[in-house]
């Protein structure tokens, strides 16, 4: 098993930055990928950004150039800087982490874009 646990949410206006991080224990050998999701009100849980265990990036198109992740392999972290926040990034945000073929996910952290 393993048990993620996010910080770093809340409320920011709109332009602000925002870091997301999340600590994993447990069981943590063959620790493929980490990331995040994150899911809006009433819609569908998407993908936000995850990072392979060699360090390559991918995002979410909406993202890009704005939120950056990142992950330390010996303190089994992963970071999510969010820059020019904007309200449609308002949403929860889920730690993930791929292990053997299994996604084990943190409880969320809301992130609200707001004046």
């Amino acid at each position: 098993q393993v048990q993620l646990v996010e910080s770093g949410g809340g409320l920011v206006q709109p332009g602000g930055s925002l870091r997301l991080s999340c600590a994993a224990s447990g069981s943590l050998f063959s620790i493929s990928l980490m990331g995040w999701y994150r899911q809006a009100p009433g819609k569908q849980r998407e993908l936000v950004a995850i990072i392979t265990s060699g360090g390559i990036p991918n995002y979410t198109d909406s993202v890009k150039g704005r939120f950056t992740i990142s992950r330390d392999n010996a303190k089994n972290t992963v970071d999510l800087q969010m820059n020019s926040l904007k309200p449609e990034d308002t949403a929860v945000y889920y730690c993930t982490v791929r292990r053997l073929g299994r996604n084990f996910w943190g409880q969320g952290t809301q992130v609200t874009v707001s004046s």
